[in-house]
């Protein structure tokens, strides 16, 4: 048989490997550098606020970093989801108010504010050093101030219920 005709079945074969490895995967688990790893350590403003948040402020706590904004209309369909995690008060809500203006995040945060704390980065650049791909993604951080989890889409009960199971 001719050497050469076997690489290109080689190749034809490594691609479709590839291709049913990919079929496999959910598009919604994006893997996270963060993982297993401290939260990146930030200083933000807090919308509204003359003082600033960072996560050591959270040392000793399990709690959730929502990534949102005003204009991502998946954050609007995660909401009913947030003001129920907020009512029911099992973990701090934290959310980072990510490329927004103050005037519309607070508009916003008028018809039902979920979150504790408002921390504002309207620059992204905060969310460039969480590996943020868009909103609405939310992070489940551990008493020692490690991620353990990154939800990518609107969140739901039922992820946050098993997080906690998981930490607590």
């Amino acid at each position: 048989m001719n050497k050469k005709l076997l690489i290109p079945l080689g190749l034809f074969v490594g691609l479709l490997v590839l291709f049913a490895v990919g079929l496999r995967l959910n598009p919604r688990e994006i893997p996270s550098p963060l993982i297993g790893k401290p939260v990146p350590a930030f200083t933000a403003p807090v919308l509204g606020q003359t003082v600033s948040f960072s996560p050591a402020q959270l040392q000793g706590k399990v709690w959730l970093l929502n990534i949102w904004a005003s204009w991502c209309s998946s954050c609007r369909e995660e909401h009913g989801v947030l003001l129920e995690l907020a009512r029911q008060q099992r973990v701090p809500l934290v959310c980072l108010n990510y490329k927004d203006t103050d005037t519309e995040a607070q508009q916003w945060l008028n018809a039902g504010n979920p979150y504790q704390i408002v921390p504002v980065d309207a620059q992204g650049k905060i969310g460039i050093d969480l590996g943020v791909y868009g909103t609405p993604e939310t992070f489940l951080i551990d008493r020692a101030g490690v991620v353990r989890a990154k939800h990518v889409g609107p969140l739901t009960l039922a992820v946050v219920n098993q997080w906690l199971a998981e930490v607590q």
